[in-house]
């Protein structure tokens, strides 16, 4: 019986330093300061300003050197060249559902059902990046309805 209750101790050791290691691998040094609460609410602000339709909602939770990538041709590209081609959809966009937030270290997954100011669906998942506190990358995959409802690519 004393052997048994050591081996127990030692696993139970064992699995407790392995879950601090991997809680350490989840918080990454890069994304100081924004705590899980505070990655949800940046996320949420995100959407918010496209409702709104207001762009100064949007500046301070956008990091120096965001990138926006989508299947519309948009590959990394930069802040300013995202709020000219894609910061018009606000104009387009009337609600947003957001259906999933999952935080994973300093990514979270969101996905949502949005709708048009006419009254198109559209359904989208999207992986936000964050460091410093704020949001350092936005990746955009397209799911059903109306992949995105202006086209301001000029590639089209």
């Amino acid at each position: 019986m004393k052997k048994a209750l050591t081996v127990f101790r030692s696993a139970l050791i064992i699995f407790a330093v392995a879950l601090a290691i991997h809680a350490q691998t989840k918080t990454p040094a890069s994304n100081k300061g924004a705590s899980p609460q505070q990655m949800v609410k940046m996320v949420k602000d995100y959407y918010a300003a496209y409702e709104k339709k207001d762009w100064s909602l949007m500046e301070p939770i956008l990091a120096a050197g965001f990138t926006f990538t989508s299947p519309a041709g948009d590959d990394h590209i930069n802040l300013d060249l995202y709020k000219k081609r894609c910061w018009p959809n606000a104009y387009k966009t009337k609600k947003f559902d957001l259906e999933k937030i999952i935080i994973d270290g300093d990514e979270a997954y969101v996905t949502y059902n949005g709708w048009t100011t006419d009254g198109k669906l559209f359904r989208n998942t999207e992986l936000f990046k964050f460091k410093g506190g704020k949001i350092i990358s936005n990746e955009c995959f397209f799911g059903t309805g109306v992949s995105f409802p202006n086209n301001t690519n000029p590639g089209k």
